[in-house]
């Protein structure tokens, strides 16, 4: 320590002999916090000095806690200096200290590369620990455009050792990183190298390995000309579709929209189409699930000239089955995506073919189901209009603002605002007003909080002068309800409207009813009177705030009440009524 901070006679560096001090220190977070500070150490002592003692003293003092190692790994990767590669030899098991050698590397050269970063990737590949292997194959994708042809070879070699080695973890290290080690080498070596490795990975006995290399499918098959993915992916990739294990086969559907663009139309149309229809009909629901949430997606990628055709006879009776299945995850997944084929395949398919599918979603037992489908009724609406639905919606929309479990009632709050632009002021005036209300003085308070929000977008939507007909009489009325909570409501209402009614209506018709609450009995009440008074305030004339709002003020901030009398006063303040 005396060496690094004093030689010099440096008085500047006495904070850095404190940090340096800490990081012998027998507290871990004394050690954890000048670990964290590392940039700034280095940056005092300067490239040459933190080269020759900061980092042969960090390598002596290596072994600690997990916590101050994994630190010390990621602060490493603000490092640019040649020699932090060596210090790494310690730390070759911590994800963070790959991450930091993945990070510096784009900052050297070729030659330092060569010297430094090659020999400890080659030295990790071969290490008797298999965490040591399992890091090196984060590595060799970020050194290998940068280095010598010979040295390519040899990065290529021990990739293959790890590909084939006897520990899984390895294997599945090797599978994850396959596809980002694909787009960085020479198409040749693609072919030569790695889809003899992709061919055995797909393979392995570890499913974990196997699905692993479903997802460098989708990298490898980017890279490859059009006229040799038939003979060196297509095999394989129908081999995982048919996996023993599902696990393999939900890869498959997860990546399967990814696949279809990497593969292109002539190969999706007469390879992907029945194994898409296989993954919507397997035996397992979670890849039933994965495969219907991709159902729009795929039909939407399909070739323009046999889209519609391709649908109608392979997809759609799929998706007919899928509506009516046991799981309603799979349900759900569907309803989710299936109003997206309106747009697809047009008016007169929609209503022949689609219609009865949204209909009996709309009457499905599972709240996910009926949600979805009502969620993106806009799908629908452009295509055939919403009054297609309407008979069968409104039924839906009940049972949901009714259900038991008030999540679901809170989802179909946030709907709301849109059905009622899409079913028009009539519609929603004669059939979904009165739900509106009845969630006001719903006796969970986040519903009564999202109901007041959702008057809120509908008077925007609607306009002041249809509030002031159909709300705001029906919102005034609950300032009498014998439940304070309810009473309570009517304040947040007139606080959340008063802007979108604008100052007519809030001086005539809100005002008054809230100066009449300041004398509620309940300080709840009260003290929210306050509140509103506030945030009404700035719609008011400024003749109203000082005859009418003030005294009301005054008197609220002379309450008994220790929480009236603040927030009394803070609306003053806020107002500038004092």
């Amino acid at each position: 320590m005396s060496k690094m901070a004093g030689a010099d006679g440096d008085d500047s560096l006495y904070p850095i002999a404190v940090l340096i001090d800490e990081l012998r220190n027998e507290d871990v977070q004394l050690r954890l916090n000048s670990i964290k500070k590392l940039s700034t150490i280095a940056l005092a002592l300067g490239v040459e000095r933190t080269r020759t003692e900061l980092l042969p003293f960090l390598t002596d003092t290596i072994y600690d806690e997990d916590e101050v190692l994994l630190a010390l790994a990621e602060q490493l990767g603000s490092f640019t200096v040649q020699c932090v590669f060596f210090f790494f030899v310690n730390l070759e098991y911590l994800d963070k200290a790959v991450e930091s050698l993945r990070k510096i590397s784009h900052e050297h050269s070729p030659e330092d590369l060569e010297a430094h970063f090659e020999p400890l990737v080659k030295r990790l590949a071969s290490g008797d620990w298999f965490t040591s292997r399992t890091s090196a194959c984060g590595l060799f994708s970020v050194c290998y455009p940068r280095v010598s042809k010979s040295t390519k070879s040899e990065i290529r070699q021990h990739f293959r050792t790890l590909c084939s080695d006897d520990t899984p973890m390895v294997r599945r290290a090797a599978a994850s990183k396959l596809g980002e080690f694909a787009k960085v080498l020479e198409l040749e070596y693609v072919k030569s190298d790695l889809i003899p490795l992709f061919a055995a990975l797909a393979s392995d006995e570890q499913d974990s390995v196997r699905l692993l290399a479903v997802e460098a499918c989708v990298s490898i098959a980017q890279l490859l000309p059009q006229e040799d993915l038939e003979k060196l992916v297509m095999p394989t990739l129908r081999q995982a579709t048919e996996d023993k294990s599902w696990r393999v086969r939900y890869m498959v559907a997860d990546k399967f929209s990814e696949l279809q663009k990497a593969v292109g139309p002539e190969i999706t149309e007469n390879d992907l189409v029945p194994s898409f229809q296989n993954l919507l009909k397997d035996c397992e629901a979670e890849v039933r699930a994965a495969a219907a949430n991709k159902v729009k997606e795929f039909c939407e990628n399909l070739p323009a000239d046999s889209r519609e055709t391709i649908i109608m006879n392979s997809i759609l009776p799929c998706v007919k089955e899928l509506v009516s299945d046991t799981n309603q995850h799979v349900k759900s997944a569907l309803a989710s995506v299936i109003m997206g084929l309106s747009t697809i395949l047009g008016k007169d398919n929609t209503i022949e073919h689609l219609l009865p599918l949204f209909l009996a979603q709309l009457k499905d037992e599972c709240p996910e189901v009926r949600l979805n489908i009502i969620s993106n009724l806009d799908c629908v609406n452009e295509v055939i209009g919403i009054r297609q639905l309407s008979q069968s919606l409104l039924p839906a929309i009940v049972e949901l603002a009714e259900d038991a479990k008030w999540r679901v009632r809170l989802a179909i709050i946030e709907y709301m605002p849109l059905l009622a632009g899409q079913l028009g002021m009539e519609f929603f005036d004669e059939k979904l007003n009165s739900l509106c209300m009845a969630w006001l003085v719903d006796h969970v308070y986040a519903i009564r909080e999202a109901a007041t929000c959702n008057l809120m977008k509908l008077v925007e939507r609607f306009g002041a002068s249809w509030a002031q007909s159909t709300i705001v009489p029906k919102v005034l009325g609950m300032a009498s309800d014998p439940n304070y909570l309810h009473r309570m409501t009517t304040l947040f209402c007139i606080s959340a409207l008063s802007e979108a009614c604008g100052q007519e209506i809030t001086t005539k018709q809100m005002l008054p009813i809230v100066l009449k609450m300041s004398e509620d009995q309940v300080a709840n009440v009260r003290f929210n009177v306050a509140k509103s008074l506030q945030k009404i305030g700035p719609v008011l004339e400024n003749s109203a705030l000082q005859a009418e709002v003030r005294p009301v003020l005054e008197k609220l901030a002379t309450d008994q009440d220790m929480d009236v009398k603040y927030f009394a006063q803070e609306a003053m303040t806020g107002m500038y009524l004092f």
